[in-house]
């Protein structure tokens, strides 16, 4: 499956960006006010990081419909660590409670189901290829970066 995200500067800001993605409201991008941004919205490490409790938690809630198990809810709590990141480690701690599960074997195979989720494979096992080139502004590009 392809998708396309667009990440478009907003006008009279410093690093503040807006996401453009088919089908929602556009999500916002900002760097803190301790690297130069006016920290008015979730950073880049930030997205990384929700989208990694995020998927975690919706796909123990699918395995939990699937076994039927009276799961109510999911909550998780993201760490992160990344002293480290200038010299390729980047931890991220994940804390997660399942709600409406007493049996303690569920409660370790929701969590051991969630490893399996697409984003936690995707940042521990995958080769990422990231492929950047400079393209030709348009002027329907041009126009949206001044709206």
């Amino acid at each position: 499956m392809k998708k396309t995200i667009e990440v478009v500067s907003e006008r009279n800001h410093i690093h503040r960006q807006r996401v453009e993605l088919d089908g929602f409201e556009d999500l916002f991008v900002d760097v803190p006010e301790a690297y130069g941004g006016e920290g008015s919205a979730p950073d880049p490490h930030d997205y990384f990081d929700l989208s990694l409790g995020a998927c975690k938690a919706i796909t123990a809630m699918m395995y939990a419909r699937r076994k039927k198990w009276p799961l109510e809810g999911v909550s998780v709590t993201v760490n992160r660590d990344d002293s480290q990141e200038r010299h390729g480690t980047y931890r991220l701690d994940v804390a997660m409670a399942f709600h409406g599960i007493e049996e303690a074997k569920q409660r370790a195979r929701l969590e051991e189901i969630s490893h399996k989720c697409p984003i936690h494979r995707l940042m521990t096992t995958a080769t990422v290829e990231v492929n950047t080139r400079l393209v030709d502004q348009s002027p329907a590009i041009a126009s949206r970066a001044d709206a």
